[in-house]
């Protein structure tokens, strides 16, 4: 039975994802707990109710990123977590927290990477012309946004959108692959070699959902 740390700084609507999915799919796994970087953010209401263990690393609690990231380790590793995973967790990891996970940390990114990595993604492929937008699972790497990716989501731009439109279309996705990612990794499938992950036995890591009336041959 591996244990799962979930991070969190808001909502945490890809958290509820994973832990329903934990539940319902009856993985060999169990969210240990979920931890915040936010007093105030709401998923930690939805974590209690399901009987997670909870806490706050509040990050404006400390002087620097190191500070705060040795607290929140010490706080993480109380769980024995064999995977950490950032669901929406806003803070910048410093590369020696990075190290300390390497190779059981996930991250979810809102765009199709390496494109457009870093904030504002919706509105970066709104401005680049983009026909396909979506998301990445990888897994964390003192590069931001350039871990080895796991499963990717895509959904095609449509005339109007917006980046709020383009990004309540994209969540749907992503409460459907990152769950499967996590899920890969408790299960003992996820093979990283040069930097491309592979799923054994193969399964499918795209997914793509198009809206468009007309496919171009």
């Amino acid at each position: 039975m591996k244990n799962i740390v979930i991070l969190i700084s808001g909502r945490g609507s890809n958290m509820e994802a994973i832990v329903r999915a934990c539940a319902s799919e009856g993985w060999p796994a169990r969210v240990a707990a979920v931890i915040a970087s936010r007093p105030d953010a709401a998923g930690l209401a939805f974590a209690a109710s399901q009987g997670i263990a909870t806490a706050v690393v509040d990050h404006r609690q400390y002087s620097d990123r190191e500070a705060f990231d040795t607290a929140l380790a010490a706080v993480i590793d109380a769980h024995a977590p064999d995977l950490v995973v950032l669901a929406g967790f806003m803070r910048i990891l410093t590369p020696s927290f990075v190290e300390h996970y390497a190779g059981r940390m996930l991250n979810i990114h809102p765009s199709l990477l390496p494109s457009f990595p870093g904030l504002h993604t919706h509105r970066q492929a709104l401005e680049a012309g983009v026909k396909l937008h979506g998301a990445s699972v990888h897994f964390v790497t003192p590069r931001l946004d350039h871990g080895p990716i796991v499963v990717q989501a895509a959904v095609d731009v449509l005339p109007g959108d917006t980046p709020e439109s383009l990004a309540a279309r994209l969540l749907d996705c992503e409460h459907r692959i990152y769950p499967r990612a996590v899920r890969w990794f408790v299960q003992d499938r996820l093979r990283v070699e040069d930097g491309r992950v592979e799923v054994e036995p193969p399964e499918s890591q795209l997914l793509v959902r198009l809206q468009a009336a007309e496919v171009l041959q």
